[in-house]
Parts: C-alpha cells; sequence; structure tokens
C-alpha cells in the first residue's frame, strides 16, 4: 500500500511540474523544412566562369534527395554510366539556414547539391578577391553514374570543371 502511494505521488508531481511546458516538434518535421529548402538563382548573367581545364576534380556534395532531379538531368543512358556536360550555376546561399556561406549547385534550374563546406569558403574567398562576392558564378559540370546493377540503378554523381582552391 505505501508503495502505491508514493508512485501516486510521484506521477501527481511529476505532471504538476510538466503540465506547461511546450510540446518538442517531431523530428520528421524538421527533416521536410530541409527538403523544402531551395535558394533562389539571382537574375542575370553568371558574373564569373570557372575552369580547371576540363578535370572534374570536384564532387558536388548531393543527398538522396536530389537523385531525382539528377536522373532527370542524365537524360537516357541505358545500362551504362551516364557522362552528360553542363552548365552549373554556383550561387552564393549565405541566407541558409543549415550551412554557413553555402554554395547551392544548380543545373538547368534545379538543385542538384551544394560544395563541400571548405571547398565553399574558398570559392567565397576567391569571389572576394575579385570583388564579385555574392555574385552568381557558373562552371562546366558532368553528370556520372546511374548505371544498372543487378537491376537497380545506381547513384548519381556531379562533378565540377572546378579548380582546387588555394
Amino acid at each position: 500500500m505505501l508503495y502505491l502511494l508514493a508512485f501516486a505521488t510521484v506521477v501527481a508531481l511529476l505532471y504538476y511540474v510538466f503540465r506547461d511546458r511546450t510540446a518538442v516538434q517531431p523530428l520528421s518535421t524538421a527533416l521536410v523544412s530541409i527538403r523544402e529548402y531551395v535558394p533562389a538563382i539571382p537574375p542575370g548573367a553568371p558574373a564569373h566562369h570557372w575552369t580547371d581545364g576540363g578535370r572534374y576534380a570536384s564532387e558536388v556534395d548531393n543527398d538522396a534527395m536530389y537523385q531525382p532531379a539528377i536522373a532527370k538531368l542524365a537524360g537516357e543512358h541505358g545500362p551504362g554510366n551516364a557522362d552528360e556536360k553542363c552548365l552549373a550555376l554556383l550561387v552564393c546561399d549565405d541566407a541558409n539556414p543549415f550551412q554557413d556561406k553555402a554554395i547551392a549547385v544548380f543545373i538547368d534550374g534545379q538543385l542538384v547539391g551544394y560544395l563541400a563546406h571548405g571547398d565553399a569558403l574558398r570559392l567565397h574567398r576567391n569571389l572576394a578577391h575579385r570583388d564579385l562576392a555574392g555574385h552568381l558564378s557558373s562552371c562546366d559540370a558532368v553528370i556520372r553514374g546511374g548505371g544498372l546493377w543487378n537491376g537497380k540503378r545506381l547513384s548519381y554523381a556531379v562533378w565540377l570543371d572546378l579548380a582546387p582552391f588555394n
């Protein structure tokens, strides 16, 4: 009987302490907002076109959520890997709520991912050295991957002809 009274007292005390607390948002709500965030492409022509002589050595960080857009851009390529050359727009995304000094990568108006954080910081620095801070720039890109393996389509990757930055 004494245990039952103690248990009831603890439950009543916990209710009293936590009754006016703000409800916590479920994690799925936070994930939806990440998926819905897309920066705007500024109007006008790119202020600078970067090149690394066709090496395509800088890979774009892309999550699974960008794969459908990249697959559409890669076009039909049968069971082999895609090798689709295109123009990438590099958008300074200073309003990004998830990463400071982010650089979004767009191809044909579709967000396909972001530069790795270190590459984005170096590109911001190089844009500032050229008095182009915050301006739209571009580079050549290639979409690779997406071949068939065991009946399933592999992931795509976007590679940029962007010089490794000092």
